[in-house]
């Protein structure tokens, strides 16, 4: 005799809530690479994300709220890989500067979504004044701890008439522009090659540090 099944429990579609969040976020970015700002929606995040728009709104409210959590998200990411990098690499001056390069032109900060991702964000940041705050914080970290590692390794090596100022401002100018070489022409110029050029642009005014 064959007992009679029970009545099978419901599978759970819940997901942490942090979890789905991120989800979403990750979706936001695949969103924003293949179509831009403009072109990103509540409905185009929920198809890439393959659920209902009432998660994402319950989540989000909004597509603004989306955009500038996946723009937080993004942000946090890369300080948080570049602190990393610096709590990892080896003790000196010159070696924290290059754990900073390895970060900028590695995964998963130096891939093309991402890329795509920043530069989207940072076009929009002069109008959007959520957007400009988040990337002006993002810039004046980074720009002060460039200028930071410069001024050591200038008063390490006694470079006479340098201005940590200078060299750290084309360092940053050189990285967003390979960058954007990557973006617009990956089959053109590579991560690595990126990264050489940065470290050669180093080795020229720093050869006691970066010089073969």
């Amino acid at each position: 005799m064959v007992a009679k099944a029970g009545k099978a429990s419901p599978k759970r579609r819940t997901a942490p809530k942090e979890k789905r969040r991120t989800q979403l976020i990750k979706a936001t970015i695949r969103s924003i690479a293949k179509r831009g700002l403009p072109g990103t929606t509540m409905a185009t995040v929920t198809s890439e994300a393959k659920l209902s728009l009432g998660i994402v709104n319950l989540h989000f409210q909004s597509k603004e709220r989306l955009l500038v959590a996946t723009l937080r998200y993004v942000v946090d990411e890369y300080e948080t890989a570049w602190t990393k990098a610096l709590d990892e690499s080896g003790p000196s001056n010159a070696e924290k500067l290059r754990a900073i390069l390895d970060v900028e032109f590695a995964p998963p900060i130096c891939e093309p979504n991402k890329l795509a991702v920043c530069f989207a964000f940072w076009s929009e940041s002069k109008s959007r004044p959520a957007y400009r705050k988040i990337c002006a914080e993002l810039d004046k970290q980074y720009d002060d701890m460039l200028i930071e590692f410069c001024t050591r390794i200038i008063a390490e090596g006694s470079y006479p008439g340098l201005d940590p100022k200078v060299i750290a401002t084309g360092l940053s100018a050189m990285s967003w522009g390979l960058w954007l070489d990557m973006l617009v022409s990956p089959d053109i110029i590579s991560a690595d090659q990126a990264h050489s050029v940065c470290l050669a642009y180093l080795a020229s005014v720093f050869p006691q540090h970066f010089g073969e």
